[in-house]
């Protein structure tokens, strides 16, 4: 019996001893991915993890149900479609065709109006709020410089970055984008309660504006620039350019890193719900449009869908060339999709909790081309 009480006193104060270790290594953020995270049985962020963290609620104005098609829900998921949604644990699969909802089903407990973590489909978000800044002159242009703002960022190379760096993922910053790693910034940025600190530490090691590189700081900034022009919290910005004129049906929340820092997590963590998410999606197909109102500049959106550094990559919208089509997509992390293809006047979207095994930063996971596969031969089971 002594033997425990003396073992449970060093096991005391050597975990003692790693806190003090985290708070005085400034890695005290690990506390919160550990309670929140690791202890949970997962290695990354995961579908509902908004439910361990501070949120915004972005409320709804008068909302504009989707209307379904005459051929409604006539068509089954095909053997390949099954297999993927049961391997890679969809939540959420629907197609939208002509504006109206052709197929929907939901799984693992899922339903319509069931929340579940953007990820980093939020970029595309922020960068359509950069675009309405812009259209509403809170920003001069694209090319206005970042120090304008952000008076961190004002010396050496970072004078030469502008807005539509950020926007275009073309920064030149530091940013180390590794999921993975607990020691990582993209960590950090999840867990740290004081964001702000994180991203002013940041430093501009490249010259901006010439080369792609995938950096969910590069949001993160162009949030905190956004702010700073408008005057108005993000989540605030979303509710009154976008949540509310598109008519979405359910409120959503907005991770923030604390309650005592209130900034919004950009790069990602938009809790919504697919056929709400696939509203942002339909803008963009619409060229800004909404309802015959111009929501969003067409010249904008017509930019972002256009490849700048790397042809995969536009203005916060990923670009992808599939069996001769040009598809549009919001992606987020774990296999989040917002699939637009235009002139078939399609939408697909897919969420759900992992995506194929073949994963890599900035590259193109097989995942995607099968749910635009199976959503076209599901089409054509019924051309009408």
């Amino acid at each position: 019996m002594k033997f425990l009480k003396n073992l449970l006193k060093v096991l005391v104060v050597l975990f003692g001893l790693l806190i003090a270790i985290l708070y005085i290594t400034d890695t005290d953020y690990l506390i919160k991915a550990v309670r929140t995270i690791y202890m949970r049985g997962y290695t990354t962020a995961f579908l509902d993890d908004y439910k361990k963290f501070d949120n915004r609620t972005i409320d709804i104005g008068t909302p504009q149900p989707w209307p379904n098609h005459k051929n409604y829900n006539t068509a089954t998921e095909t053997e390949t479609l099954n297999k993927a949604n049961k391997d890679w644990g969809t939540i959420a699969y629907v197609i939208i065709k002509n504006d109206s909802i052709w197929f929907e089903n939901y799984y693992d407990g899922y339903n319509e109006n069931s929340k579940s973590n953007s990820f980093s489909m939020a970029k595309s978000y922020v960068s359509g709020l950069m675009g309405k800044a812009i259209m509403e002159g809170y920003i001069k242009s694209e090319d206005q410089p970042v120090c304008d703002f952000l008076p961190e960022f004002c010396g050496g190379l970072a004078t030469k970055m502008t807005v539509g760096d950020l926007s275009t993922m073309s920064s030149g910053t530091n940013w180390d984008e590794a999921y993975y790693s607990p020691l990582s910034i993209t960590t950090r940025a999840y867990f740290d309660d004081d964001l702000a600190k994180v991203m002013n530490g940041l430093k501009v090691v490249e010259e901006p504006g010439k080369a792609f590189k995938y950096a969910s700081g590069d949001t993160q900034m162009l949030a905190m620039v956004i702010e700073k022009a408008t005057g108005k919290k993000l989540y605030t910005y979303l509710e009154e350019s976008f949540w509310k004129p598109l008519g979405s049906e359910n409120q959503t929340l907005w991770q923030v890193d604390s309650d005592d820092h209130d900034l919004v997590k950009a790069y990602c963590c938009i809790a919504s719900n697919a056929k709400d998410f696939a509203r942002f999606g339909k803008l963009y197909k619409d060229h800004g449009k909404w309802n015959g109102k111009q929501v969003l500049d067409s010249a904008f959106v017509a930019k972002s869908l256009t490849p700048k550094f790397d042809p995969v990559y536009g203005y916060g919208w990923w670009l992808k060339n599939h069996n001769g089509k040009d598809f549009k997509m919001m992606r987020g992390h774990l296999g989040q999709y917002v699939i637009v293809q235009p002139e078939d006047n399609i939408i697909i979207v897919r969420l759900g909790h992992q995506k194929s095994p073949d994963a890599g930063i900035g590259h193109y996971t097989k995942d995607i081309s099968l749910y635009i596969d199976e959503a076209y031969k599901m089409l054509n089971q019924n051309k009408n």
